[in-house]
């Protein structure tokens, strides 16, 4: 009787070897690029307000400094994380959290 476990593995082992073109399609998939989003805040203005946005206009966001970031996918919540200054001044994103989907969510 095979043990279900070392079956899979086989399984899965055997697909990373396999060079059929299904295979090779599913390991191109790896290298599309996609662009992610990082969401700081938000402000609703009306279009009167906007006409009258002038250079050095501040526009205050819905969040603090310190508040968490939402990083998206297309519109989809991927992670959570916090905006750190890298040591070259740039900004930069630290990961706090992953979003876990349900299957329902992935199709």
């Amino acid at each position: 009787m095979a043990l279900p476990d070392k079956a899979s593995a086989d399984t899965a082992a055997g697909e990373r070897r396999d060079a059929s073109g299904r295979n090779t399609l599913r390991r191109s998939i790896y290298s599309v690029p996609v662009t992610v989003t990082v969401s700081i805040g938000q402000k609703r203005l009306s279009v009167s307000e906007i006409l009258e946005l002038q250079p050095e206009s501040i526009i205050p966001l819905s969040s603090r400094i310190d508040d968490p970031v939402d990083l998206t996918i297309e519109n989809r919540l991927i992670a959570r994380g916090e905006l750190v200054e890298t040591g070259d001044g740039q900004i930069a994103v630290k990961i706090i959290e992953i979003i876990e989907r349900t299957p329902d969510e992935n199709a």
